[in-house]
């Protein structure tokens, strides 16, 4: 019935109770999880996951916050591996100002690679923005990355750059900030954005939703967040979790 579309199940947070994890999230009807690799720990533990159970996808590259740490011979690697039936996207990348380890003109070029490798293998790009919208957006625009599009994850922008990002064929993917009493950018991008047009995620075992902000997160709370969407829009949660995993599916090309 749900898709996690942005999960960390190769996180250190759940090395003591991984299957336990699972399991609350198929009770919860949390059909198909997306889990996404971000540098060497995480991408091996991804593709153990993708072959240990049919419920789990993969998306696979190297986060910005850590583009300093990267070669060539990882990005080779990210190659090799992304022609796995089961990798579904090129992510996460993108740019993150928050943090200071990389340098901005570090995690640029980093970006405009993977954007170059998601377009030779015809995967989508899963962005990950932190307080660089503006240079996002451009980077996106100057290598026609709408050629084979993908989601921007956990969305925090304005309702405007989230039909800019619509245009170049990018999903707003809407995590557990929209359930957060202040957020009021989510909260508005879920009200005025077309159903069609969105993705739900956790991005556990960070930001989980209220009530449980502050705490782990696990992909059985993504219906909070389609609950909190269904009540924005005026729908039923049955109903946004039939369009959004209808979505999902459709954008990453799974059948199960």
């Amino acid at each position: 019935m749900f898709i996690d579309t942005h999960v960390h199940l190769n996180a250190d947070q759940y090395e003591e109770d991984l299957q336990e994890v699972i399991d609350r999230a198929l009770e919860a009807k949390v059909e198909t999880m997306v889990v996404v690799g971000f540098d060497r720990k995480t991408i091996e533990k991804t593709m153990q996951l993708v072959e240990q159970y049919d419920f789990v996808y993969g998306v696979i590259g190297w986060h910005p916050v850590d583009a300093i740490d990267c070669r060539q011979e990882d990005l080779d690697w990210i190659e090799e591996l992304a022609v796995h039936p089961k990798i579904v996207g090129i992510g996460e990348t993108g740019l993150d100002y928050y943090w200071d380890k990389s340098p901005k003109d570090v995690q640029q070029a980093l970006f405009r690679k993977q954007i170059h490798l998601a377009k030779k293998l015809n995967l989508p790009i899963i962005i990950h923005n932190r307080d660089a919208t503006g240079d996002v957006v451009q980077i996106l625009r100057d290598e026609n990355a709408a050629s084979v599009g993908g989601v921007m994850h956990c969305f925090s922008g304005s309702v405007e750059t989230a039909h800019e990002c619509i245009a170049m064929n990018f999903m707003i993917s809407l995590g557990g900030p929209v359930t957060f009493k202040n957020a009021r950018m989510p909260k508005e991008v879920a009200t005025e954005i077309p159903v069609e047009h969105l993705m739900i995620e956790t991005d556990a075992p960070y930001l989980a939703p209220h009530p449980y902000r502050g705490k782990r997160n696990e992909p059985a709370f993504v219906p909070l967040v389609a609950e909190e969407i269904a009540r924005l829009k005026g729908l039923t949660i049955e109903e946004i979790a039939q369009v959004t995993t209808t979505n999902a599916k459709k954008f990453f090309k799974i059948d199960n």
